[in-house]
């Protein structure tokens, strides 16, 4: 084997005889011009934004209507009516609808969540006043069968057995319960028991009372006219109508720093690190710089915590933080899985990241390096209709447009290194965070009691 053909390894491939090979420098950042579009209300109370994005034949539709509720059935009766709602309506029965949508090459699916009821559809653009008409279809006349009902509640019964034994499951279940207690937004996951109860009567009752057009954003990307396609859609969409408001989840308190709690897992083999606190929502001036001191503690695989935790010490394949936007509000999570017996000790060092991000600041290289990241990443998501449109969505819903998501690299660009440290100190302190550690009380249980701040869980009744 010539010394050509002699592998490398990672590291000597990222390296050079002068040091770690540097990324390179992105272009001028200029002012993006912002491309046709329309964001404005219709007469039913619907906010539209319809973006003209060229380079593919296709247009990309995103929905996303408010979708709380405070009955203990809620979640469970949620999750079948967004299993169901596309199972047919009084013109269209599945087949119909899965044969209109293939005719102009569409698709159409729903999901909920304990805030949004979300739509998320494609087509060809020449094809959009039968994807609209399809959407009007399923808003205004599904009729929820008996039979479609039943066995779509079966199947789900079926998945949330197997899903609510899975460690992950667990242990967001785990945090929602110590960040927010009983409030609507932790429960995102029905119990199949519920599901059970759910009937078709029931699924049939919630539709008019809570999938409403005031309130819902609903958001187009692709080779359309914008002028055009909102009309489109208010020609589409004038039957679905209410004089009521689509539910808002009720206001998130504040995250307060305190013990993580350890819930038991008798016999796990790995254990789940799962850390929060509050953060600044989008809306806040200082987001850009809350952003960058994210992604150098844990937001992308050279972070520090990465570097740490897995590079150097081997306790993970992977450790991740990010952000969690609802209304108004924003968090912060870190999340590591790791072996039983070095839980504690991965713990410890993620801690003592969290305490080196405000004193030892990112240096301006770190800062450089974060902000290509994070700019690059931004462009990228937002090349593809798709990735466009659910940026937009995503903003949309929660009061921002077009205009912010096109201004944002010039934000992350005049962020000074000064300002990353300043909110790293602020919003990454270790006594600001509260979390869960799920795994093997009898092994965690003394390493963890050791290092402190760490409580068992109390058992459930």
């Amino acid at each position: 084997m010539t010394a050509s053909q002699t592998h490398r390894t990672a590291e000597e491939i990222g390296r050079t005889p002068a040091g770690p090979r540097e990324l390179p420098q992105l272009g001028e950042q200029r002012t993006a011009t912002p491309p046709e579009h329309v964001d404005t209300e219709i007469g039913n109370g619907l906010r539209v934004l319809a973006v003209r994005k060229p380079g593919s034949p296709m247009a990309e539709l995103r929905m996303a209507i408010p979708f709380a509720g405070d009955d203990p059935m809620h979640t469970a009766t949620a999750e079948v009516l967004a299993d169901t709602i596309a199972t047919g309506t009084r013109r269209r029965d599945r087949v119909a609808m899965d044969t209109d949508l293939a005719l102009i090459g569409g698709d159409l699916g729903v999901a909920v969540d304990p805030e949004h009821l979300s739509v998320s559809a494609s087509a060809l653009a020449t094809g959009l006043p039968t994807l609209l008409d399809v959407l009007a279809d399923i808003l205004t006349e599904a009729t929820y069968a008996d039979h479609e009902v039943e066995r779509e509640a079966a199947r789900l019964v079926e998945r949330l057995a197997v899903a609510r034994t899975q460690p992950r499951v667990i242990a967001r279940e785990a945090l929602q319960r110590q960040r927010y207690g009983d409030h609507p937004f932790t429960r995102e996951v029905p119990r199949p028991e519920d599901v059970e109860q759910v009937t078709p009567g029931m699924v049939r009752a919630l539709h008019p009372a809570a999938v409403l057009p005031r309130g819902s954003v609903l958001v187009l990307v692709g080779d359309i006219d914008p002028q055009s396609a909102v009309v489109d859609v208010e020609r589409a969409l004038d039957g679905w109508r209410s004089d009521d408001v689509a539910r808002e989840l009720p206001e998130l308190p504040d995250l307060a720093g305190g013990d993580l709690v350890l819930v038991p897992r008798g016999g796990a083999v790995q254990s789940q690190i799962r850390l929060s606190a509050q953060s600044l929502p989008r809306t806040a001036d200082r987001y850009p710089a809350v952003q960058l001191a994210n992604l150098t503690f844990g937001g992308y695989f050279s972070s520090r915590l990465v570097e740490n935790i897995r590079e150097d010490k081997g306790y993970t394949y992977g450790a991740h933080s990010g952000f969690e936007f609802t209304r108004g509000k924003a968090t912060v999570q870190v999340d590591a899985d790791t072996a039983s017996d070095v839980t504690a000790a991965a713990l410890l060092e993620t801690r003592y990241e969290l305490g080196r991000l405000g004193l030892v600041p990112p240096t301006d290289s770190e800062v450089d390096t974060v902000r290509q990241y994070a700019t690059g990443t931004l462009l990228i998501g937002s090349a593809s209709q798709a990735g466009m449109a659910n940026q937009l969505i995503g903003l949309a819903a929660v009061g921002l447009d077009l205009e912010w998501l096109l201004g944002h690299p010039e934000r992350l660009a005049a962020v000074t290194t000064e300002q990353v440290a300043e909110v790293a100190l602020e919003i990454f302190a270790p006594s600001r965070f509260t979390g869960v550690v799920v795994g093997d009380a009898d092994v965690l249980g003394p390493q963890l009691e050791a290092l402190g701040g760490v409580r068992v869980a109390d058992p459930e009744p």
